[in-house]
């Protein structure tokens, strides 16, 4: 069994955090991710990975949890997952042209010790097409995903820019989950 947890069902950040060489067991937590009323983008992901982390360190005492949370924001508001293909389209439509902020909490838990960060990256969406949007959702690469993209993906064509983590908007930004990690003796 190994010391780390990840909290997260996401194959995205069990693929990242893999990346890092390290040995983790993977133990998703159930909680209720439910915006609060007034709540900011970056308040939501700072509580809702330090919920998870808590949530599974609570099962797991002995073990270090690691749990991270990740929402667009535009103007202040967050954009989900698209709910259908209108949903996504008019997702797409708001992002078209212009800069977003693709926010992530990430908390880790060693027995009391709590450590845990926001990181933000600013992403461009080129101004899509009525074709473009066509074709886009047609790949099935939208579904389920926040922003209805996936920047690992097909969706990196239409994404002139990017200022910050790359690896914060596929879903765990690593170099600020590293520091983290070493608070916690977790890493060398």
């Amino acid at each position: 069994m190994a010391r780390l947890i990840l909290a997260s069902g996401s194959p995205r950040r069990a693929e990242l955090l893999e990346q890092l060489e390290i040995d983790f067991d993977i133990f998703s937590a159930d909680i209720d991710e439910t915006l609060k009323l007034g709540e900011s983008a970056e308040t939501y992901v700072k509580r809702v990975a330090y919920e998870k982390a808590r949530s599974v360190a609570q099962q797991f005492h002995d073990r270090i949890v690691l749990a991270a949370d990740t929402c667009i924001s535009l103007d202040g508001s967050i954009i989900g997952k698209p709910q259908s293909r209108v949903h996504a389209f008019e997702i797409w439509q708001a992002l078209s042209g212009r800069e977003h902020d693709v926010l992530s909490g990430i908390c880790v838990i060693a027995e009391n010790e709590v450590h845990e960060c926001v990181v933000k990256t600013q992403v461009t969406f080129q101004q899509l097409s009525q074709s473009d949007m066509e074709s886009y959702w047609q790949t099935g690469e939208p579904v389920g995903k926040a922003g209805a993209y996936a920047i690992q993906g097909i969706a990196a064509k239409y994404i002139p820019t990017i200022k910050g983590s790359y690896t914060n908007v596929v879903g765990l930004p690593l170099h600020e989950t590293v520091k983290l990690l070493k608070a916690v003796k977790a890493l060398n």
